[in-house]
């Protein structure tokens, strides 16, 4: 269901977030990134249609009740996810640009925030489930939903996910990139290299009529020959008018029930690769999960269309993109948005 556009005054769409508190005492970090200082929650613009969680973080739409079974958008739903995946790559393309040495994780939200909403849009991520912000930052060790902040300036040599989500006109677009804070360390641009290749192997796999399940497998299958492990606790999904909604991807081995690819169906796959254990810590936020050894994470996403042919990455980088990362060079630059 499709929500109208607001006619409340003013920017406050979301409720005004308060100064939360969590209990840090004792708890044990696994690496060197720290909980920093929030901003308040931006406001959104009342022209800016809404997803139906915008004011009271519950999320009201239901997909399919089974697992295997997964929505066929219409036409009408392509072009409107096809809209909504290029609003998401201009926005995710504009903040990996801001990313150097001095800069907060909070200057890449502001700027993806503003950026959104001058495309109309609104950021899937803010009050979802009372997620405080409107991107997910994740630096190093990080795996996911790292919450931007004042106070963690990027550093040389830091390595950065940054995970964008709008929605526009009913319809979410779902992307994320890593970023390099000017030079990467050999062993690091080893992982973001395999994440990449296993990304684009597990893309590459996709076609009508084979099992979701598999798609784990190949990732999984790839990366440990490097010494890499795939978290297990985060998974790709299905996306449309709804967020998140069926089928859930694994990025391991598995054999989970969730059907076959067909013509029409919209899904991410977003794994997660970590340097060490497949283990995750998750902070006393709730949001920030963080690998357990401390060792460094890295994740590639796109939102897909599966066709006749295979997958068609809605959020494939477009003519004005940020400019071509080494890991990308061992492609044929499709998921990059180059022709086959």
């Amino acid at each position: 269901e499709v929500k109208k556009k607001s006619t409340e005054s003013s920017m406050e769409v979301v409720k005004p977030s308060q100064e939360l508190e969590y209990n840090w005492d004792g708890f044990e970090f696994a690496g060197k990134c720290r909980p920093g200082k929030q901003t308040p929650r931006r406001g959104v613009p009342t022209s800016i249609m809404l997803p139906d969680y915008a004011k009271d973080s519950i999320p009201k739409g239901k997909g399919p009740r089974l697992p295997w079974q997964v929505d066929v958008k219409t036409e009408e739903d392509i072009e409107g996810m096809r809209v909504a995946g290029r609003i998401a790559r201009e926005v995710l393309d504009a903040a990996g640009r801001l990313v150097k040495p001095g800069i907060s994780t909070d200057d890449v939200d502001k700027l993806a925030h503003d950026f959104t909403v001058s495309k109309g849009a609104y950021p899937s991520p803010l009050n979802y489930h009372g997620f405080p912000k409107s991107v997910c930052t994740s630096v190093n060790e990080v795996i996911c939903h790292g919450i931007p902040d004042t106070t963690s300036l990027l550093e040389e040599g830091d390595m950065v996910n940054i995970d964008v989500t709008i929605y526009f006109n009913g319809y979410h677009g779902d992307c994320s990139e890593m970023f390099t804070v000017g030079e990467v360390d050999q062993a690091g641009k080893e992982l973001l290299q395999v994440t990449y290749d296993s990304w684009v192997k597990a893309m590459d796999f996709c076609e009508p009529g084979r099992p979701y399940k598999d798609i784990g497998g190949i990732i999984e299958d790839y990366v440990s020959q490097f010494g890499f492990s795939t978290t297990r606790q985060f998974c790709g999904h299905g996306i449309g008018s709804i967020f998140h909604t069926t089928p859930n991807i694994l990025h391991y081995r598995n054999k989970e029930p969730n059907g076959v690819m067909q013509p029409g169906h919209t899904f991410t796959i977003e794994p997660m690769i970590n340097e060490g254990t497949d283990k995750v810590l998750f902070w006393p936020d709730k949001w920030t999960a963080t690998t357990a050894d401390g060792g460094r994470s890295a994740q590639f996403e796109h939102t897909l269309l599966m066709t006749e042919d295979g997958v068609v990455p809605l959020t494939a980088k477009v003519e004005g993109s940020s400019m071509e990362q080494f890991w990308e060079k061992s492609t044929t630059g499709f998921y990059a948005g180059r022709p086959k």
